[in-house]
């Protein structure tokens, strides 16, 4: 571009002091963009589908605030029963509540569809799902999810559970399995029964790949998981081990306790220099 004589006077403009400017505008430009570029750039082989879970809506019809931690463990519980399907890429969750904090959108709020399709290209996320739990005073709970395409910015599909609030991780796996199929996602993988007929490796019911078990109050438990997540999210993860490990104690066959316990004991991965 040409500079006209008098602009370069004054502003003591040389070829040699612009293009070190060009030099270190790009340099600027590109730091801060590597950041985000990077987990792109490291997502590009990886062609699954890739699916975000956002905190969910407490729609509790009595005692709401003291279902307020739920919103955070039912998108972890459902992050978990969808990544039960090897075929899909699974955001975790405490990236995109990073992300959450950042925008200054606090957990349990109704995230509309154009704050969940910003946030699923920030995570590079195909399908944002976004979902609501109601528990009535029986203690029957309700859960609706709905996903949104971040290509098209459409509610591409929608589907509820309904059940004991009791049988809450249940009622999530069956929510998992039927979004897998409405949303036309890659088959989930087949589970071999013990009483299977037929030679081995014949197919049986598809499933998740982590069954909950019977026995425990799961509803307890997943409150306890759930005000540990907040507290992880706080920074204070003795108190989110304490919550584990009642969690544990309340329902021991809680698999995927066991597994953030034993994340959280074990502490952050050390950074890479």
């Amino acid at each position: 571009m040409h500079t006209p004589p008098l602009v370069r006077r004054l502003s003591g403009w040389s070829p040699v002091r612009s293009a070190a400017r060009r030099l270190a505008y790009g340099a600027l430009v590109a730091g801060l963009l590597a950041p985000a570029a990077a987990p792109l750039g490291a997502q590009s082989s990886d062609r699954r589908p890739t699916v975000a879970v956002l905190p969910f809506e407490n729609g509790a019809l009595k005692n709401n605030a003291e279902f307020a931690p739920l919103s955070k463990g039912m998108a972890e519980m459902l992050i978990t029963a969808m990544a039960g399907n090897p075929g899909v890429r699974v955001v975790e969750r405490d990236r995109l509540q990073k992300l959450i904090d950042e925008q200054n959108l606090g957990s349990g709020d109704r995230v509309d569809k154009e704050t969940a399709v910003r946030l699923g290209k920030l995570v590079g996320a195909h399908h944002m799902l976004t979902g609501s739990f109601v528990i009535d005073p029986k203690q029957r709970m309700r859960i609706v999810v709905r996903s949104v395409n971040t290509e098209t910015s459409e509610i591409e599909y929608a589907e509820s559970v309904m059940g004991k609030a009791d049988d809450l991780l249940e009622l999530v796996d069956q929510l998992g399995t039927k979004l897998n199929a409405g949303m036309k996602l890659p088959a989930m993988p087949i589970r071999l029964s013990k009483s299977t007929p037929g030679a081995p490796g014949a197919p049986a019911v598809a499933a998740l790949a982590t069954e909950a078990p019977k026995g425990g109050n799961q509803f307890r438990a997943t409150m306890l998981v759930s005000r540990a997540l907040e507290k992880q999210d706080k920074g204070d993860t003795q108190g989110a081990i304490a919550l584990y490990k009642s969690a544990l104690e309340e329902y021991p066959n809680f698999e995927r306790a066991k597994t953030l316990l034993a994340s959280a004991e074990r502490g952050p991965a050390p950074a890479t220099p």
